[in-house]
């Protein structure tokens, strides 16, 4: 039987969490709504909420593949999706492959300057603060997270961006920066949480470098609609091409932390992807 959506437990700004008949899951509705600047701008953008819920969806079934936890389970509609319910940690991650937006004019650089090694950042979860970063020793200070779940923290989000530039990579696209956000399950396990879509990471086209994300709705680039939807479509024709990415057991990772201040699988996998409208 299909989960049916109870109480509103929770409206962010670009969806809304609710409560269902298990209490360890809850459904996740994708909306329209778009925002930027901590929320100082704000519009709509068609079919966001279709193209993120698709991207996402797929994205988190490659990820567990891969061996990342988190919190998905399965796509319900078009704008819904059953997740596990987290205890969210309220500390946001910032992998940066290149510099751009705040990065950029915080330390001066050129947009586009390729940062060596990555850089992994922290930031505290506050809309009311505006997301002021981080450093480890702050975050535990604080009693935002302890050093155990930093350290897990960052080795997923290295893993994560390995998958990830990778994947969007075959699909025509550089992963310029992206954010990540974490939460514990009823059995204790860190897991991630939220979305990855072309809201919540930077993607450049590899050849031309256009701007295929949330940046043209930030700068008034215009075609945000179509932008997200192209992403969409490279990600779902370039699903199950194959992929250079390290090898799991024996791969150290070579990303530096800098605590800022600021086959039959594939084809499982293929025959639960989500698309737009199902």
């Amino acid at each position: 039987m299909r989960p049916e959506p109870r109480e509103l437990l929770y409206e962010g700004k670009a969806k809304q969490v609710f409560a269902c008949d298990d209490a360890d899951l809850v459904i996740v509705r994708y909306k329209d709504d778009a925002t930027a600047f901590n929320a100082q701008k704000r519009g709509s953008v068609a079919e966001k909420g279709v193209v993120n819920n698709a991207v996402a969806a797929m994205l988190y079934a490659e990820l567990e593949a891969y061996g990342v936890p988190t919190h998905f389970l399965e796509q319900l509609s078009a704008r819904e999706q059953l997740v596990r319910r987290l205890t969210i940690v309220p500390v946001e991650v910032i992998v940066r492959n290149r510099a751009a937006g705040t990065f950029s004019s915080r330390y001066a650089v050129e947009e586009g300057f390729l940062l060596d090694p990555t850089v992994i950042e922290w930031c505290y979860k506050s809309d009311a603060l505006g997301d002021p970063p981080l450093n480890t020793a702050t975050a535990v200070a604080l009693g935002l997270a302890d050093e155990a779940q930093l350290e897990a923290m960052f080795d997923h989000a290295a893993d994560i961006n390995d998958y990830l530039s990778a994947r969007f990579g075959v699909a025509g696209l550089e992963l310029i920066d992206f954010k990540l956000e974490f939460g514990i399950d009823a059995a204790g396990e860190l897991r991630l949480a939220d979305e990855i879509s072309p809201d919540t990471c930077r993607l450049w086209d590899l050849e031309s470098g256009e701007r295929l994300d949330k940046d043209r709705f930030r700068r008034d680039l215009g075609g945000v609609e179509e932008a997200y939807q192209e992403v969409w479509r490279r990600l779902r024709e370039s699903q199950g091409r194959p992929l250079d990415l390290p090898e799991h057991d024996d791969f150290e990772h070579e990303h530096e932390r800098l605590d800022g201040e600021d086959s039959e699988g594939l084809d499982a996998l293929d025959a639960a992807l989500p698309r737009p409208g199902d």
